[in-house]
């Protein structure tokens, strides 16, 4: 299964210098959802920016971060696809990369200026750049085919995702250090977190530099249609990738799937501090601390998984994964101990790591050669799908319930149980064939 890099790409093959290059965005970007979206922020902007929204009615503060983030990913879902369409056009992924790296570390900066109860400040700085940083996420996924086979796939995403969790790791480590200075100092949330956004915002910019120093274009510039620009060559080519559900069956359906299991990760992700904060009293350095270890552990899982994917195939290491998910999501509703949320959260980063690894790398082996951005702005959109009805169903349940998290996980639980059904449909060797042949025809 092992062939030449896409039609339509520069041939030569991928240096290791370019293949760190590329996996070297994951440890840049993941400071920013490590800290802004799962850590950090989030909970400050539930336990302080909106505090006083909680005290007029419970569940209001999640329900409104919740709210926050099915805004950017509905943006995105808007227009990652003809963002991935248009920048196979012109063979400009990494222009677009760039554009969106410097507009996410630009908001995170920001968002150190939204204080107390200072909502409506906060929540459009949160979604700008949340949405900058999800394009980046699908721009540098749609690099993956051109820099790997197909017998390696596996082996380079995994290393990416592992080396990303390390990222998240050293901007943690960095705002743990001045959190404890800062405490020392007395200070509290409202004066050391908008310094962690600077600090985050920061490492992001200066660790993104190898991607855009070392990693080539590789692909082509394409003609565009007559008389069309690229909006509109953009709009068709999407529309067009929308035609190949018929002959490309199984990467439609793993779309579908992605849709399900990760609108039980996009939850966890966005919702994890606030569960530990609102529920188990933690601090944030207890919250800083259990989300260090979780990346440890799904480096390793990203890592690991990799290799399973390539030895034992795509489908039944991912099928691994979601039972793990679901293990862990049982043992965090049962929860009533500190040491129940750190079993829990050390399950969430095995499997964390094993379904995002696995998943981008399934989707490059089921994309057909030349259509690397389209698919890819298709992959994002399932994403943000997924981030748009996940936490938002936790948010609404846990607003009905008068800010009961443990019931609002009862939809986090459904969703990992149906993305396992569906994936167990998927046929991983049809989808290889099927897109051979769309590239060949």
């Amino acid at each position: 299964m092992s062939g030449p890099n896409p039609a339509g790409t520069d041939q030569a093959p991928a240096s290791p210098r370019e293949i760190i290059a590329w996996a070297f965005y994951d440890f840049a970007n993941s400071g920013y959802t490590t800290v802004v979206l799962t850590t950090i922020y989030s909970a400050y902007f539930v336990g302080v920016v909106a505090a006083e929204l909680d005290q007029a009615s419970p569940g209001s503060a999640t329900l409104w971060w919740t709210l926050a983030i099915g805004a950017a990913n509905l943006l995105v879902v808007a227009g990652s696809p003809v963002l991935g369409a248009i920048a196979d056009f012109r063979a400009s992924k990494k222009m677009f990369l760039l554009v969106s790296s410097v507009t996410c570390v630009l908001a995170t900066a920001l968002l150190a200026t939204a204080g107390p109860g200072q909502v409506l400040l906060a929540i459009p700085l949160l979604i700008v750049s949340a949405v900058a940083f999800t394009c980046g996420e699908s721009l540098i996924a749609a690099f993956l085919p051109e820099i790997a086979t197909t017998d390696n796939m596996g082996r380079i995403s995994g290393y990416g995702w592992s080396l990303g969790y390390f990222g998240g790791m050293l901007t943690l480590a960095c705002c743990l250090v001045y959190i404890n200075f800062a405490s020392g100092q007395g200070h509290g949330a409202e004066q050391y977190v908008p310094v962690t956004l600077l600090i985050t915002a920061l490492v992001f910019a200066m660790t993104a530099a190898p991607t855009f120093l070392w990693l080539g274009e590789r692909a082509r510039p394409r003609p565009l249609p007559p008389g069309a620009n690229y909006i509109q060559a953009g709009f068709k080519q999407v529309l067009d990738t929308m035609g190949h559900a018929s002959r490309l069956p199984d990467l439609f359906r793993f779309l579908l799937c992605i849709i399900l299991f990760q609108a039980g990760v996009s939850t966890v992700v966005v919702v994890a501090a606030i569960y530990a904060q609102e529920v188990m009293n933690f601090g944030s350095q207890q919250l800083i601390m259990l989300i260090m270890v979780v990346n440890l552990t799904a480096a390793a899982g990203a890592f690991a998984f990799g290799f399973a994917q390539d030895r034992f195939g795509s489908i039944p290491s991912l099928a691994g994964a979601l039972l793990v998910w679901i293990a862990a999501i049982l043992v965090a509703m049962q929860a009533n101990t500190p040491t129940h949320v750190w079993v829990a959260g050390n399950l969430i980063g095995l499997a964390m790591g094993a379904t995002q690894a696995g998943g981008r790398a399934l989707i490059g082996q089921l994309t057909p050669a030349s259509h690397n951005g389209e698919i890819f702005g298709l992959w994002g959109l399932a994403n943000r799908s997924a981030a748009i009805i996940g936490p938002i169903s936790y948010g609404i349940i846990n607003r009905l319930g008068n800010g009961d998290h443990q019931l609002s996980l009862l939809s986090t639980l459904a969703f990992f149980v149906a993305g396992l059904f569906l994936l167990l449909t998927v046929n991983e060797q049809r989808g290889h064939r099927d897109a051979e042949e769309l590239s060949q025809g």
